[in-house]
């Protein structure tokens, strides 16, 4: 196969791909060298962009985590020209806490007396937490799932690797492969509505992260 038949482009689902990798207790993951993830993954290949897809936190919310976030979006995109950031939303939501509700039909239902002052504690405790509110990305699946497509329509590249495990994936990798293109994805999670769909679905490990990470300033 010709170089120009062996284009790789990468596109990685920030969020995801975070918990991955904390869920195999790597830290410090800012030091993440992304040049070093995508040519250890393509191998000969030749690497052409890597995509990386995040919900933007708003300026309004933590400003510490909007600094931060800024911070390591400007220094991914500073580790070479080819990689870039694509943004979504994060958007509150309110939930109901369910330890939270249970707690508080328990302590309704009580046979056994307590003190009443710990009582009205753990009371108050519940009512506090049954409701509370949480962060939810909006659009970053669907930013990924398009620019697959529409790229593999194009024909920017040969292969994709996808750096997630979210199944909602599922229909943009087989819409990609059936333009006779290859996708891999690539997760330290199980994704098996994913992994039905790919070429190939690569479950790494810690060792796996071994020589792509820099090294402290």
């Amino acid at each position: 196969m010709s170089a120009g038949e062996n284009r790789a482009a990468v596109f990685v689902d920030g969020n995801n791909w975070y918990h991955g990798c904390t869920s195999l207790g790597l830290i410090d993951l800012k030091r993440l060298s992304y040049p070093r993830i995508c040519q250890k993954f393509i191998g000969p290949r030749q690497w052409v962009c890597m995509r990386y897809y995040i919900g933007c936190v708003p300026p309004t919310g933590n400003l510490t985590l909007a600094r931060d976030q800024q911070r390591f979006l400007a220094s991914l995109v500073a580790q070479d020209a080819r990689i870039s950031v694509h943004l979504g939303r994060l958007e509150p939501r309110l939930v109901i806490n369910e330890a939270a509700l249970e707690m508080r039909r328990y302590l309704g239902n009580l046979r056994v007396r307590i003190d009443r002052e710990v009582h009205r504690d753990l009371l108050d405790l519940a009512n506090s937490h049954a409701k509370t509110t949480v962060m939810v990305e909006k659009a970053v699946d669907v930013q990924i799932a398009i620019d697959m497509v529409v790229m593999a329509e194009r024909d920017e590249f040969d292969t994709a690797y996808l750096l997630s495990a979210d199944g909602d994936l599922t229909p943009a990798v087989e819409a990609v492969r059936a333009k006779r293109k290859k996708v891999f994805v690539v997760s330290p999670l199980s994704g098996a509505r994913l992994a039905s769909a790919c070429d190939s679905y690569i479950r790494v490990g810690r060792s796996w992260f071994d020589g792509v990470f820099v090294d402290r300033p």
